[in-house]
């Protein structure tokens, strides 16, 4: 039998079955953390700006409402750092178990919360302040889930299954938008009233179902020998920054296109197309719905092909697409014709998100050495998250606002980004065939 350091090799240290336990797990406790995550960003382009900031003008309320939504992201740094730290000394699995729990709460409380008519200037402080739960929560979330898949599949796979964990962020979508469209059936009034809160508190369920499948998940071969070694890192968020800057600002590099596409696409949009567009909200809520269900099947398509090519090939790919595609993003939109708004929605998706998010997971976890990986990789991807997808439907709402509703300066925007992304590209190191210890 093959050893490293006088263990077995991950492939001989977890068996099939296992293996489709953990990868299950993590793909359905995914989906609920996204799902709590992404309610928020729809109901920040559809009733928060009427019911927690009512006093400011239409535009200017969005764009508060879309600062509330920012905070969220503001605060997965430090969910990174806090869970992070835990995960690379205590366990993974200890970590995602305590992250659903976190971000549960937070999102069945919001949907208890009363609005702005009710308590005035509390409503949105308590908003605010549950919305930092939330970004705590899912921002520990995601590395320990792409860990405990990551670190356990055979080499050379790890591409494809990566790109499995990441299937909870478009059923996360699907949910969440789901959830939102059954509810937006109700009278206008009613849905005001009461109908948006619906999707809040459905959480609840949600997060029993993730919490029990996380608990009998078993800790990662490479964590348990850190552990056996006796090797994890005391200060693991210091230890990489100061002796590991490159590869966190490269990770952090890697992350903010894609989030900053999906961010235009599937939160700053709905307030575009709603509002300056003057288009019911089911014509952008079906196209991201859509998009969505295509996302089921090219992540893991991405992701196989990250295994097979290389993670670098398919992010140039996807960083010249996001390039190409800014401008004629909202030109299309524009038409107003509801099937090329679906269409260009699930082609901005599928290629400039779809393609970096699949491969991403797997490349992430890869350029971190085991004792620190947890907040490595976690923080690279969330302070990548934070600076650019907790601020884009901000900016681009005040862009567009600058602009007297001209998008160019938004286009412009996700160019600069991409540009950013592909020297990140440029710079990392291709690991897909390497050993993940």
């Amino acid at each position: 039998m093959p050893l490293q350091g006088g263990l077995p090799l991950d492939r001989d240290a977890v068996s099939d079955s296992d293996r489709r336990q953990i990868v299950w797990s993590s793909v359905i406790g995914t989906t609920v953390e996204w799902y709590d995550f992404l309610i928020y960003g729809t109901a920040s382009a559809l009733v928060f700006s009427k019911l927690f900031f009512p006093s400011f003008d239409p535009l200017v309320g969005t764009i508060a409402a879309f600062g509330s939504y920012a905070v969220g992201f503001l605060a997965r740094p430090l969910g990174g750092v806090i869970f992070g730290h835990f995960g690379d000394r205590v366990g993974r699995k200890a970590m995602l178990s305590l992250t659903i729990i976190i971000m549960g709460l937070g999102t069945f409380l919001i949907g208890c919360l009363p609005t702005y008519a009710q308590i005035g200037i509390w409503a949105p402080i308590l908003l605010v302040a549950l919305r930092l739960v939330q970004g705590i929560g899912i921002g520990g979330e995601w590395g320990g889930a792409v860990l405990m898949v990551v670190e356990s599949v055979p080499p050379g796979r790890r591409g494809f299954f990566g790109s499995l964990v990441q299937l909870g962020y478009p059923l996360g979508v699907v949910t969440s938008i789901g959830a939102f469209a059954l509810a937006g059936l109700l009278p206008e009034a009613e849905f005001l009233a009461w109908g948006w809160r619906l999707p809040f508190l459905a959480s609840a369920l949600l997060v029993a179902v993730g919490l029990f499948i996380r608990l009998r998940l078993h800790e990662t071969p490479s964590f348990r020998r850190v552990k056996q070694r006796a090797a994890t890192a005391k200060l693991p968020v210091m230890e990489i920054l100061t002796e590991h800057p490159r590869t966190f600002l490269k990770a952090v590099g890697l992350k903010v296109s894609e989030i900053a596409y999906v961010s235009i696409v599937t939160v700053f949009s709905i307030a575009y197309v709603t509002g300056p567009l003057g288009l019911p909200r089911s014509v952008i809520l079906n196209g991201i719905l859509i998009a969505a269900v295509i996302e089921l099947f090219t992540l893991p398509l991405f992701g196989w092909l990250s295994d097979r090519y290389g993670r670098r090939p398919l992010f140039v790919a996807a960083c010249l697409f996001s390039i190409a595609f800014a401008f004629p993003l909202f030109t299309l939109l524009d038409t107003r014709d509801p099937t090329i708004i679906t269409l260009t929605v699930a082609v901005a998706l599928s290629f400039g998100q779809g393609i970096m998010f699949g491969t991403g997971a797997a490349w992430m976890s890869e350029l971190f050495e085991a004792r620190l990986r947890y907040s490595g990789a976690s923080l690279g991807f969330q302070v990548g998250a934070a600076l650019s997808g907790g601020f884009t439907p901000l900016i681009a709402a005040a862009l567009l606002t600058w602009s007297a509703g001209a998008t160019w300066p938004i286009s412009v925007y996700l160019i600069a980004l991409a540009c950013v992304t592909l020297l990140a590209t440029l710079a990392a190191p291709e690991t897909a065939r390497r050993a993940i210890d």
